[in-house]
């Protein structure tokens, strides 16, 4: 038996593959600037290219300002320094500019307590852009947070300043001056507050902070929890408003109020919060 070899057939009249250069896809895409993509070996792709798109425009977002009106060098450097550190840049501002609280925005403001505090603060409140702007005393007394005590200042840096004390105090504070707000946001606000008891004494207390629900309040002899009592005191554009609560907790020189909430004077107070963080 005799073994053929089979040879396999010839290629050599196989007609030569078109260069990828001459490509009829590729003319017609050169002619017309759409080009859709060509593989290798001719084959259409399914990737579109497109020429680049225009950047887009990139703003930037305003940032919170707080003016710091007459503040000694090392504490003005300390609360700078603070509020940075949270996202919030700091003006610096002598007492004879006072008048800039009714030409520009600021969301908050720090100056010393005392006598010369008035006018700057009564411009803050009577200003249509910085009528709702947090208020931060520095140092002072208690008398002297409460000569102001219509005019509401939100909160106080003691002194001899601490760093530690000075960065909780802005923390705390930082989402009233970024308006960011939780659900139930509290307002830090210094403001005179009557407090009348069960038995029909009478007693003087300090807000620290409102909420819509209640309310935390400084005094010397704070009432025990589970106390009923009536509160009485007045906010900025709000007139005198009185409503009833009850002590939800005690600490020596402090104490927490829940509202009543068969109580419809409070209302009134839960309108006024809404205004004041929209405002």
């Amino acid at each position: 038996m005799h073994l053929v070899k089979v040879r396999p057939p010839s290629c050599t009249n196989r007609p030569e593959p078109t260069p990828f250069r001459n490509l009829p896809i590729r003319q017609k895409a050169r002619q017309n600037g759409s080009f859709k993509g060509v593989h290798p070996l001719g084959l259409m792709t399914s990737t579109t290219v497109r020429p680049p798109s225009a950047p887009v425009p990139s703003f930037r977002k305003s940032v919170a300002r707080v003016a710091l009106f007459d503040l000694p060098a090392p504490t003005r450097d300390l609360v700078a320094e603070c509020f940075r550190q949270f996202g919030i840049e700091t003006v610096v501002c002598a007492h004879d500019q006072a008048p800039r609280l009714h030409k520009e925005k600021f969301e908050a403001c720090v100056l010393p307590l005392g006598t010369t505090s008035g006018d700057i603060i009564e411009l803050a409140r009577s200003s249509a852009s910085n009528s709702r702007m947090v208020i931060y005393g520095l140092g002072g007394t208690a008398r002297d947070a409460l000569r102001y005590s219509k005019l509401c200042i939100n909160a106080v840096f003691h002194e001899p300043l601490d760093r530690s004390a000075a960065l909780k105090l802005v923390r705390s504070t930082r989402g009233l001056v970024m308006h960011e707000y939780r659900r139930y946001v509290r307002v830090p606000l210094m403001t005179e507050v009557a407090v009348t008891m069960a038995d029909n004494s009478r007693m003087t207390a300090t807000s620290l902070e409102i909420s819509t629900g209640g309310m935390s309040l400084r005094c010397t002899q704070p009432p025990d929890p589970g106390s009923m009592v009536e509160v009485t005191f007045s906010l900025l554009t709000l007139p005198r408003v009185w409503v009833r609560g009850i002590v939800s907790w005690k600490k020596p020189k402090s104490f927490g109020l829940r509202f009543d909430e068969t109580d419809d004077r409070r209302r009134r107070l839960k309108d006024w919060v809404s205004t004041y963080l929209e405002t």
